[in-house]
């Protein structure tokens, strides 16, 4: 299914009974990235999965113009109104909780719960490792223009605390290989939606005070001091809970889908 936005058309899938629940997937995740994730909840949860804009079946109108988290929330802000009137709960990992949080300042009646796992914020940061987090995905953006996505992935992977050599996974994943579109995803990510996460200011204050429920998560195996970790502690204090461990790394949700959704099923409930 499709939704034309402001300056985008949304392609969004919906499967299961039951409460509203929106995933919004990390890096290059399109609405198809947590089918196996997505199997395991929509028995309890009408469960909403998207591209974002720019990627996969999603477009931009003017592709040559910035991509803004305003614009990311925007568009989950439209579609949870194209598809609900009550507030929905929803699960962001990593951009995708970024884009939560702007929603829950932005649009607060939108959302009853958010779990943002991992939150990619780097204004939930002081000063100092803001400004080094943000220089660090400037960097990055310049090794993916000289080496391309093989010189990228190490390097991205570096920086969200991931080590493929120990990704250990639950059996019985759905492939997802590197496709040429998902390759493509990755380029748009890198190019445009870093720049958005590090261009993006967030009122703390407003979102300390927001009537959404947010709870702060992270990868059990995500070390606190990695730039995501530092990200989903600061939010923690900031509302006052404590960081949620859900099963896996920063990719849980994709590498450990049972045991995630059994987590998350707790959390909502």
């Amino acid at each position: 299914m499709f939704l034309d936005t402001d300056g985008a058309t949304l392609y969004y899938e919906v499967r299961g009974t039951g409460p509203l629940l929106l995933l919004s997937q990390s890096g290059e995740g399109d609405a198809g990235r947590s089918t196996d994730l997505v199997g395991h909840l929509a028995d309890r949860y009408t469960v909403v999965t998207y591209d974002r804009r720019g990627l996969s079946r999603s477009t931009c109108a003017a592709s040559e113009r910035a991509v803004t988290m305003e614009q990311h929330a925007d568009d989950v802000h439209r579609l949870l109104t194209e598809l609900t009137d009550e507030p929905a709960l929803m699960l962001g990992c990593s951009m995708g909780a970024a884009i939560g949080l702007h929603l829950a300042v932005a649009q607060p009646g939108r959302l009853r719960t958010l779990v943002a796992h991992d939150p990619v914020t780097p204004s939930l940061l002081p000063a100092g490792p803001r400004a080094g987090h943000t220089a660090e995905l400037a960097h990055l953006q310049s090794v993916y223009r000289e080496g391309g996505l093989r010189a990228a992935l190490p390097e991205i992977a570096r920086v969200l605390g991931i080590d493929p050599a120990r990704q250990e996974t639950e059996p019985g994943l759905t492939p997802m290989p590197l496709t040429p579109e998902r390759a493509a995803n990755f380029g748009f990510f890198i190019t445009r939606d870093f720049t958005a996460v590090i261009e993006a200011g967030l009122d703390r204050e407003a979102l300390r005070t927001s009537p959404v429920r947010i709870v702060p998560a992270g990868g059990a195996t995500t070390a606190p001091d990695v730039f995501v970790g530092q990200c989903a502690h600061r939010l923690a204090g900031l509302v006052g809970r404590e960081v949620v461990a859900f099963p896996g790394g920063h990719n849980g949700n994709t590498t450990h889908p049972r045991a995630y959704a059994a987590r998350l099923r707790e959390v909502l409930g």
